[in-house]
């Protein structure tokens, strides 16, 4: 078999021209993605890509792997918890459906966080997703296998993420590939397997800003079938090669995001900066002063929407269900201690806490507030500058057990970077500041702009 290590842009090419042979392609990337996921424990459900291939154009083949919480017509979706196993969706998210239209083979579902909680892909019901850069550090988190498997297989391959409070910028740094998280409801959520509704975001992983790029414009636009879902469609991958420096670009660099930094993390994202700049770039030190209510409001605020999201996996209506014995309490409270982890016991609690009469207002409502504060904190930058620019994650990937020994409020304020644009549905890009480098530069930018992102992303791309 013959082994088909080409970019995206390359394969495109070559299938256009009929140079591709399909069901060798298919024979091979089944063999590669199965020996790199004996290692790398990344997808949990494989696929038989032979009978997944769509090859009309205009992506004809392209391989896409699906997180596990993105329903795939036919194929198990767990959301990475036990609690889910056996339901088998009989339709397609919105964003699969539109892929599949436009041609791709559907490689499998890879591995994340139970429902997305965790910053370290360790959260799991199943198997943890191991660094292929360095199999005894974490992927990130959630869409850890994600970025993973974009980063150990050297085929042509995007993959579908999704996120919350970081959870495509955390694993796209810690894997050193590009991750986009888009607009909030520039891509429709029908599919999802919820775990915030007024947070979550489907966007895509790959080895370049082009490959991110180009299946954005497809999966986005406006859906009936989702209400939050915003009409906006572009070809975000057009000229993006007609850019050639960044001359006029003005950058905002928050004080806020340079504090509590691993020194090398600190370093080398300052050096990306000053690369921006010789390529014509302007760059200013700002404050954005309610980044250290961050992490509290987030916390608030996703738990709460987790706790409704969750109550309906009861062990009646789908996925795990127990022996029908004692009254509804006990059968519920059984089957969940049983299906859930530590850690999504622990944020259901937290949510459930935060929703009741008494601690609504004093919690919840204050978390809101602390929200919209951010959002015109960071509208008012944009009045002024193009993009924030700051490190995507503190530190580099953690070995797991480092990961072991912090404590959960340790954990969770490792999202202090990636969550003020999550809560402000703003778009960012997370892209690595060398090859292969474990360190993501996070460029973020006003609502809509995702075109803007991907021209600075991409020359950046040349000049790092």
């Amino acid at each position: 078999m013959t082994k088909y290590t080409m970019s995206v842009k390359e394969f495109l090419e070559e299938s256009r021209k009929g140079n591709i042979n399909f069901l060798d392609f298919a024979a091979a990337l089944l063999e590669e993605t199965q020996k790199l996921n004996k290692k790398f424990q990344l997808l949990r459900e494989i696929c038989d890509i032979r009978d997944r291939l769509y090859l009309n154009p205009p992506l004809n083949g392209l391989p896409i792997s699906v997180k596990d919480c993105i329903c795939v017509k036919g194929v198990q979706s767990y959301a990475g918890s036990k609690i889910l196993e056996g339901y088998i969706p009989t339709f397609d998210a919105t964003c699969v459906d539109r892929l599949k239209d436009n041609g791709v083979t559907i490689l499998g579902k890879t591995n994340q966080d139970e429902f997305g909680f965790g910053t370290f892909s360790t959260n799991s019901g199943f198997e943890v997703p191991k660094n292929p850069l360095d199999p005894l550090r974490s992927c990130g988190g959630s869409s850890g296998g994600a970025a993973g498997l974009v980063a150990a297989l050297d085929y042509p391959h995007v993959a579908l993420a999704q996120s919350t409070g970081g959870s495509i910028s955390a694993p796209a740094a810690f894997c050193g590939v590009v991750g986009i998280t888009p607009t909030y409801g520039l891509v429709s959520r029908y599919g999802l397997i919820d775990y915030a509704n007024s947070l979550d975001k489907i966007g895509v992983i790959g080895k370049s800003v082009h490959d991110v790029a180009l299946i954005l414009s497809i999966i986005s636009g406006k859906d009936e079938k989702d209400q939050t879902s915003i009409g906006e469609k572009k070809d975000y991958s057009k000229d993006l090669s007609s850019t050639k420096d960044l001359k006029g670009v003005k950058i905002a660099v928050p004080k806020e995001y340079f504090q509590n930094l691993e020194e090398e993390v600190e370093k080398e994202v300052w050096n990306a900066i000053k690369k921006m700049e010789s390529n014509g770039a302007t760059y200013e030190k700002v404050s954005l002063k309610n980044t250290k209510y961050g992490v509290a409001a987030y916390y608030i605020i996703a738990t709460a929407e987790a706790s409704t999201n969750l109550a309906k996996y009861c062990g009646m209506r789908y996925g795990m269900h127990g022996k029908l014995e004692g009254n509804f309490n006990e059968y519920f409270s059984t089957v969940r201690t049983s299906g859930l982890t530590e850690e999504a016991k622990r944020r259901i609690i937290l949510g459930t806490f935060t929703r009741m009469a008494g601690y609504r207002d004093a919690y919840y409502l204050k978390a809101m507030k602390i929200r919209t504060l951010i959002i015109e904190e960071h509208k008012n930058i944009f009045k002024k500058f193009d993009v924030i620019a700051s490190p995507s994650m503190p530190i580099q990937p953690p070995k797991f057990k480092e990961i072991k020994k912090l404590t959960p409020v340790e954990n969770y304020q490792m999202d202090f970077l990636t969550i003020p644009a999550n809560l402000a549905g703003m778009p960012h890009l997370s892209v690595p500041v060398a090859k292969k480098t474990p360190i993501g530069l996070h460029l973020t930018a006003d609502h809509l702009s995702e075109d803007k992102l991907f021209k600075i992303g991409s020359v950046f791309e040349k000049v790092r």
